[in-house]
């Protein structure tokens, strides 16, 4: 094998598909990425941990074919480093190491046969029929804005994925880890009109949103297996296992109004509880909120450490509440939203809390509260 690849184009190849990798393999093939020829200009980047298969298409100027895989974590110390020239790949014929030149450094590194990598994850059947075209930044700001509340990734958790509820020409995307749930619609063309529910780990589209700036087309296309889901650029393309089983129905938990509700600049906000919560016990994370007229007060305290206290003036007209949450609930749905200023629809200090832009309803955060002792 040897070929010849601009340092950023292969630099950016790796960056797709590295976070594939498995850490903590018992195969250790599956640390390393597979670098195959696929013709006279192009090369394929693979990597996998056997839930997720990431792959990316390269161009490069290939004077012999071959394949081999090479540790992932060394390929991208030395190629991040390398000067921005062409790099040469070669690797003599039943040997297993590959020697890398870039103007005066030289490298070399001892990978695996090719043939010990799992072919049946990126070899893949496309069927058309199962497919629908979707825009690229609609689906990565979606999957931004609602994918955060989703639980922990854990393989054989529902709730560690993220749906992805496609009707007409609206595409709907939710999590939920219990305490929070977030949900997302936006508009999307849906020119044959398909329909489809997909649970997806939250993981899976966590990476598609990092890998949503090297995609230069405007659209992705979705090929749905029953166990499985696939999206593809035109020079990416990433597999993926689908969860099974029926997802909670978020939907009925949001509320449509609320007895009370307050209007708060979200970057007041925002600082305020960056800096109430320096105070906070680390255990719990919890920081009250006391709604008067026209008043927020946030406070957190530790026994051992201390207390701390912030006012803000809002817009609430309601009688008094007292209420806790996990800050961090609070801070992670306010980062999402891009607005000015937040909507928080309250009902007792034990009722779930809906927060939303004030200038938008298409997104909406559930936050159940804590109680107060």
């Amino acid at each position: 094998m040897k070929f010849y690849v601009n340092k950023e184009d292969l630099y950016n190849g790796i960056k797709i598909v590295e976070r594939a990798t498995s850490t903590k393999a018992l195969q250790p093939v599956l640390m390393n990425i597979l670098i195959e020829t696929i013709d006279k200009g192009t090369i394929k980047l693979v990597a996998t941990d056997l839930d997720l298969t990431v792959v990316a298409l390269v161009d490069a100027q290939v004077e012999e074919e071959g394949k081999i895989t090479l540790p992932s974590r060394t390929l991208n110390e030395i190629v991040s480093k390398l000067g921005d020239k062409l790099i040469t790949f070669e690797m003599i014929e039943g040997e297993s190491s590959v020697t890398i030149t870039c103007q005066n450094s030289k490298f070399e590194i001892i990978g695996i046969s090719a043939n010990e990598f799992p072919p049946e994850v990126y070899n893949v059947d496309l069927n058309e029929e199962n497919s629908f075209e979707i825009a690229v930044k609609p689906l990565a700001k979606a999957v931004g804005q609602a994918g955060f509340a989703a639980a922990g990734y854990e393989t054989s958790n529902l709730l560690s994925g993220i749906v992805c509820d496609i009707s007409g020409e609206v595409l709907e995307i939710a999590s939920t880890d219990g305490n929070r749930l977030a949900r997302v619609r936006e508009k999307i063309e849906n020119k044959d009109g398909r329909t489809s529910q997909l649970i997806i780990p939250s993981k899976t589209l966590n990476e598609f949103i990092k890998m949503s700036s090297y995609i230069e087309e405007d659209n992705v296309k979705l090929y749905t297996e029953r166990t499985k889901l696939i999206i593809k650029s035109d020079r990416t393309m990433t597999v993926s296992r689908l969860l099974e089983g029926q997802f909670p129905k978020y939907n009925q938990l949001i509320p449509d109004e609320s007895p009370k509700e307050a209007l708060v600049s979200v970057n007041d906000l925002k600082s305020a509880l960056d800096r109430v919560s320096i105070m906070v016990n680390d255990k719990t994370s919890i920081v009250k909120m006391s709604f008067t007229q026209g008043k927020l007060k946030l406070s957190a305290d530790t026994p051992d450490s201390g207390k701390s206290e912030e006012e803000l003036d809002i817009v609430y007209n309601s009688e008094d509440l007292d209420i806790a949450f996990n800050y961090k609930f609070v801070l992670e749905a306010l980062k999402n939203m891009e607005c000015d200023n937040v909507k928080i629809g309250l009902n007792t200090s034990l009722s779930a809390t809906v927060l939303r832009p004030d200038s938008e309803d298409d997104f909406v955060c559930l936050i159940m509260p804590v109680q107060i002792r």
